[in-house]
């Protein structure tokens, strides 16, 4: 893609570390996604309460971005990694030895957020690294770690299976976290150029900009629709097109595949039409996708609507922080934290909305077209927005101005 002068830009073994921290995080952070059609064996669940069992390890990950961000900056991304990772032995601990009840297993996924908080150290301890250039590409990179999720889903309903029990897969969690802590310690390194430590202050003067809320807005629809649909796609399918647990958690797979990898080409393209130009033809796939969906058509369909739809958000993560770094870049830590945070919630009302509103009504419809109706939102905001930005601090062709820094603190 961007040949020898990315590589020579950065520091490559920092970059995998990031990938590598946020893959393992992801893949434990997204668990009870595929296990939740196993685990309501022991604990028989309604439509509600399987939604709210999957959105609460989202919605944790999601206040503790906030938190993860905030330390970024003040003790660096890589030890905030570190105890990221040490802290998320706990839920697996928990899941594995001293789950008894469902009202037990509510708070390991919500401790689980402490391995979806990953987001706000790994990439900055990447983006710190590389010039305004090479953002795009280098957060698409190690954001490229939600490829985790493809591990739960392939392989947490086989392994339950197999052992006739869904707490050993939290116990067999211990052992890649464990061997990625080794080598994130050995190799990653937090970039020379750290911002200085910021303050509480800090965030509200972020928080009164209005570009921080626009980026909240569209992150919380690329990646809450990305992570919601990848945590809810296993029940989905058990639910409406009555496959097994491993069935079902294979087409998620499938599904997941498409988001993950294609986060990196979308930062790259990003670099190069623009940010702006990829997110206003992305939302407007996934709205059409979503609108689809929404017929609940034969499950070939359904499946390859799903995995265009998951593709474009996937894209749509890389070319939202192709764009975040190049606005925030003296603010990186905080604004990944905030911006993260709201991601995540989007994900945890993804699968809230689509549980309620089949709870209430029978019927996943209504649910699929809310969500096609944010996504044309997301349209209409960039439209409104894109000129501003282009005459403030977007350059031609997306990448940033040379003025930016004078422009963004003033």
């Amino acid at each position: 893609m961007a040949g020898k002068g990315f590589l020579k830009s950065g520091h490559t073994p920092s970059l995998f570390s990031a990938f590598a921290y946020f893959d393992i995080s992801f893949m434990i952070w997204s668990l009870l996604g595929p296990l939740a059609v196993v685990i309501m064996n022991d604990y028989p669940m309604d439509a509600a309460q399987k939604a709210n069992l999957v959105a609460l390890p989202v919605l944790g990950g999601s206040i503790l971005r906030l938190v993860f961000g905030f330390l970024t900056d003040y003790i660096g991304p890589k030890r905030t990694g570190q105890l990221g990772m040490l802290i998320t032995l706990v839920p697996l601990v928990l899941g594995w030895q001293f789950v008894n009840s469902l009202n037990s297993l509510y708070i390991v996924a919500l401790l689980l957020g402490f391995a979806g908080a990953s987001f706000a150290a790994a990439l900055p301890l990447a983006s710190r690294w590389y010039p305004p250039q090479y953002q795009g590409l280098a957060m698409g990179i190690a954001g490229a770690g939600n490829s985790g999720t493809v591990f739960s889903t392939l392989f947490a309903n086989r392994i339950a299976t197999h052992y006739d029990s869904w707490h050993v897969v939290f116990g067999l969690a211990i052992i890649p976290i464990a061997l990625v802590f080794i080598v994130f310690t050995l190799f990653a390194k937090d970039s020379p150029n750290q911002p200085a430590p910021k303050k509480l202050a800090d965030y509200a003067k972020v928080l009164k900009l209005r570009d921080t809320w626009l980026f909240c807005l569209l992150y919380g629809v690329t990646f809450g629709g990305f992570v919601g649909m990848a945590n809810y796609l296993t029940i989905f399918f058990n639910t409406q097109y009555e496959l097994s647990a491993v069935r079902a958690a294979d087409f998620a797979t499938l599904c997941v595949i498409a988001g993950s990898f294609f986060r990196p080409v979308g930062g790259w393209l990003s670099d190069r039409i623009g940010g702006i130009n990829m997110l206003l033809g992305l939302y407007g796939v996934v709205a059409i996708m979503l609108a689809c969906i929404s017929t609940l058509p034969p499950f070939g369909l359904i499946v390859v609507l799903l995995f265009i739809m998951m593709m474009s958000l996937g894209m749509g993560n890389g070319a939202v922080f192709q764009l975040v770094p190049q606005r925030f870049r003296d603010e990186i830590g905080l604004i990944t934290g905030i911006v993260g945070a709201a991601g995540g919630l989007g994900g945890y009302f993804l699968p809230k909305i689509l549980g309620n509103i089949k709870q209430a009504t029978g019927s996943y419809s209504t649910g699929f077209l809310i969500i096609c109706g944010i996504a044309l939102l997301c349209v209409f905001t960039l439209l409104v927005v894109q000129g501003s930005w282009k005459r403030t601090w977007i350059g031609t062709g997306g990448k940033a101005r040379a003025d930016q820094g004078a422009i963004i603190s003033s």
